[in-house]
């Protein structure tokens, strides 16, 4: 199916108002990829320019600097979640629950929500059977959680043509891929619905530290802008923000303080919820409105 097929336009102006429980207006979920990158192929990114140009192999420099949130950069991270009480989403490769088992552990402890995020970080279109890649990624977490993921984040938000569908006929119920609103809406597929929880391109730190290249603090920055925005818009009818992360980047020393003063911003305002995403989808499915 077309997008435009999959999901019809409606004006968030004219939809019936959603309500939180509470005098909450404005449920907040923050989302930590993690992934393992495969140093016998070509890094998902890059932070260094190889001298002689090309793709070298193995990729040493750009392998061992997305290696450093994972060894060092999650653990730095973790404690702002702590400190702050915050039950993030662990939005994770299947390879990478068992290459870096004790952040999987430390993210089950706490009570975090797994969601699927492909077996390896490689564009869904690329994969030799996207089928079989999300059903090994569902079994990797339901092994090390107890139960199958609900949530799906392709890699790099990449999907085909039949994503929606395959996610639903093997137990999905929602996908964060679709950046196009700021409440959860209903994907059609061709076996049932599949709900889109709000994800973000732009309090996304892949945006804005490695595509935008701005300082550390637009972090900050703009999280607080777009929290207070949507907050007033909230004022007669819920909305969902998301803030994304990667150990790598927001866990470099030099940045790990915007983003904790962005969540201390933000959980200090009243009507605030943070919620995991499964919260959400279920909050979603049977809110009150009106």
């Amino acid at each position: 199916m077309l997008p435009t097929e999959r999901i019809a336009y409606s004006p968030i102006s004219e939809r019936p108002a959603l309500k939180l429980p509470g005098d909450n207006r404005l449920a907040v979920w923050v989302i930590v990829n993690i992934e393992e990158w495969n140093a016998r192929e070509p890094m998902p990114r890059t932070v260094l320019t190889p001298p002689a140009g090309g793709s070298p192999s193995p990729d040493i420099p750009n392998w061992a600097w997305h290696e450093y949130g994972n060894r060092v950069g999650f653990w730095r991270m973790l404690e702002v979640f702590d400190a702050l009480k915050i039950r993030a989403v662990l939005a994770i490769n299947g390879s990478a629950i068992g290459t870096y088992e004790p952040i999987a552990r430390a993210a089950r402890d706490r009570g975090w929500e797994f969601i699927g995020h492909g077996f390896t970080q490689k564009n869904m279109q690329k994969v030799a059977d996207e089928r079989e890649d999300i059903a090994r990624t569902t079994e990797a977490i339901r092994a090390y959680v107890g139960r199958p993921p609900r949530g799906w984040l392709g890699p790099g938000l990449t999907e085909t043509w039949e994503t929606p569908d395959i996610l639903v006929e093997q137990g999905y119920d929602y996908v964060c891929d679709w950046v196009l609103d700021d409440q959860p809406v209903e994907l059609k597929t061709r076996s049932g619905p599949i709900v889109n929880v709000p994800y973000t391109q732009e309090c996304n730190d892949v945006a804005m530290m490695l595509i935008q290249h701005h300082k550390a603090c637009e972090y900050r920055d703009r999280a607080i802008d777009q929290f207070e925005q949507l907050y007033a818009d909230a004022h007669s009818s819920a909305r969902v923000m998301a803030l994304v992360v990667h150990p790598y980047i927001m866990g470099a020393p030099h940045r790990l303080r915007y983003f904790r003063e962005a969540l201390e911003h933000i959980a200090a305002r009243p009507g605030v919820l943070f919620r995991t995403g499964e919260e959400i989808l279920d909050w979603y499915r049977a809110a009150p409105t009106g």
